[in-house]
Order: structure tokens, then C-alpha cells, then sequence
């Protein structure tokens, strides 16, 4: 059976955010079917969500990351049209206008906006990283001097997010799909796991097989932000986000700016590992970026076709 809409949202210890997310979702789009999957987590998460009638829940036993829960929902309750939403998110409008661009044009976003209503440039639409732009990250550049440049390109700075456009990658905590371009798609890539970079490679796939994405200030939510990345442990973090990182530009760069990207993420985690332990005054980090340096070193050594393998161990 193929339903109007399936409103996805993905938890991990969500329990302080996503009953105001299921509150919003019901009151503004209640043509949506809202199913959650838990990414095992410790907290009463999926307590809130089981009693709450009308909405489908899946309890993972572990986590299968960002991008397999997603296609867990999907697979479990396809739907014309998906809408990803994050647990910390909120909407504050309707979605019709934002369901009808995603007829259109196959994809399409809204606008994501701080609790005072500010729009979160810089996160709410990015254009697809270059290998410089990668560079700038990895080695706290865009950080320094976010008004660089190759950053204001990057995270579309320049851009009016009050008016709506055509746009390379609006983030995943407030994304549109119908549903034929994302069985077309595949879904995301659960390779990038456990979080990271799989809203970049799907938005990335979907330009390269000839769609387009719309964004949609008109739709809106409010978004937090980081509520379950947030919580883990910053040597992890780094590790996960480089891993994922790697991946990305192994599926998207040629061959020489890939192996730039490891060399990039080689040498910047040195002192990053340093900064990170002196601060936290243990050696986590150390142990964190030493399998980082190893997995970097690994990637630009093996051949091209093994790359997307190699993951945290």
C-alpha cells in the first residue's frame, strides 16, 4: 500500500526533542504518515514515541546509523512523496508548497531557522564540496575566517535564503523526496555510517541522474541543531565525520584530488589530536586519531574500487 506521504524521523536519545517534532508534524502536514525509527537509544526515546497514536515506530537493538534507519522507514512505509525530518526540528508552517516543488523537480527543501526565527545560513543550504572546500575544513580554515573565499561558496553565504532557487545541497534535517526518485536513487548510501555525508552523496546522486532541487523558504522549521551528534564523544566525532569524509570524495573526486583529501586529513589530524587531548587532559583523542591516521593511510594506498570498504576498522 502506498501512502500520500511518509514523514521520516530518525532518533538516538531524542527524548527531549522529538515529541515537540511529532507535535508540529501532526498539526502541519497531517497528510504524512509519521514513523520513527530508534537508533538504540538509552533514554525513554522510544516510550514518547509508542504511546503517541498514529505513528509507526521501529526500535533498533543497535544503531544502524542515520542513513539505514532512513531506509528502514522508507522500506517499511514507502510513500509518494518522503520528508525527512530531524527529531530537533520543528515545523512551523504547512508543506503543501513544499510537496508540490518536490513534484516538480523531484527533490526539495525548506527553510531552517534558530529559535528566533533566524534562517541557519551556512547549514540550511551548501553548495557540493570541492576538494579545496574540504581542505578548508579539515584544517580549521573555514573556522578561522568563515568569511573566506572558497567557505562563502561553499555554505552559499552570498545567498538570499528568503527567496526561493535552485540549489546543489539543502541539508537532510528538512528534505523532500517523491518517492519514485528515491527508489530511482536507491535511498542513501548506508555506507556512510553512522552519521555524515550520506544528505551530500544522495543530493549528489540525484544532480548526476538529472534532478533537481528546489528550495522552499516558504516552508519552515525551526531547528536546534547537533542534539545527538553533540553528544558524541569529540575524538569520535572527528572520527566519524573524516571516515565519512573519505568516503564521500572516494565515490566523487578523481583519483588525484582523492588522494589529496587523504593526505589533507593525515596531516591536519596531528595537531588536532594534540589540541583535542591537552584540552580534554586524557588521551581518548589520541586513540580516536590514531585510527583516523590509519584509516587515511590505508585509503590512499588501496586501489580505487576497495576505498568505499574500508570503514572505522
Amino acid at each position: 500500500m502506498r501512502l500520500a506521504g511518509t514523514a521520516v524521523v530518525v532518533t538516538h536519545n531524542s527524548a527531549a526533542e522529538v515529541e515537540a517534532c511529532l507535535d508540529a508534524l501532526t498539526k502541519m502536514a497531517p497528510q504524512f504518515t509519521p514513523i520513527v525509527v530508534d537508533n538504540a537509544s538509552a533514554d525513554d526515546t522510544v516510550m514518547r514515541v509508542r504511546r503517541r497514536p498514529g505513528v509507526q515506530l521501529i526500535a533498533n537493538a543497535e544503531n544502524v546509523g542515520f542513513a539505514g534507519a532512513v531506509n528502514q522507514a522508507v522500506g517499511a512505509l514507502p510513500g509518494d512523496f518522503i520528508l525527512l525530518l530531524n527529531p530537533d526540528a520543528r515545523l512551523l508552517t504547512a508543506v503543501d508548497g513544499l510537496t508540490q516543488a518536490a513534484q516538480q523537480y523531484g527533490l526539495a527543501a525548506g527553510k531552517l531557522v534558530d529559535e528566533k526565527g533566524n534562517a541557519q545560513k551556512g547549514f540550511t543550504v551548501r553548495r557540493f564540496p570541492t576538494p579545496m572546500a574540504l581542505a578548508f575544513e579539515l584544517f580549521g580554515i573555514n573556522r578561522l575566517w568563515p568569511s573566506n573565499p572558497v567557505n562563502r561558496r561553499y555554505r552559499c553565504l552570498d545567498m538570499d535564503l528568503d527567496q526561493p532557487s535552485l540549489v546543489e545541497q539543502p541539508a537532510g534535517a528538512f528534505l523532500m523526496a517523491r518517492g519514485d526518485v528515491w527508489q530511482r536513487l536507491g535511498g542513501f548510501d548506508t555506507r556512510f555510517h553512522p552519521v555524515w555525508y550520506e544528505d551530500v552523496d544522495l543530493c549528489r546522486r540525484a544532480a548526476d541522474a538529472g534532478f533537481q532541487i528546489q528550495y522552499f523558504p516558504a516552508a519552515v522549521a525551526e531547528h536546534s541543531g547537533g542534539h545527538s551528534v553533540g553528544r558524541i564523544p569529540p575524538g569520535c566525532r572527528a572520527l566519524y565525520w573524516c571516515v565519512s569524509l573519505l568516503k564521500y570524495a572516494a565515490k566523487h573526486f578523481p583519483a588525484s584530488s582523492y588522494r589529496g583529501i587523504c593526505l589533507a586529513v593525515m596531516v591536519s589530524s596531528v595537531p588536532r589530536m594534540i589540541a583535542e587531548a591537552l584540552q580534554s587532559r586524557n588521551f581518548a583523542p589520541v586513540s580516536a586519531y590514531s585510527r583516523v591516521l590509519w584509516v587515511a593511510g590505508l585509503r590512499l594506498l588501496t586501489p580505487r574500487d576497495s576505498r568505499l570498504g574500508i570503514g572505522l576498522y
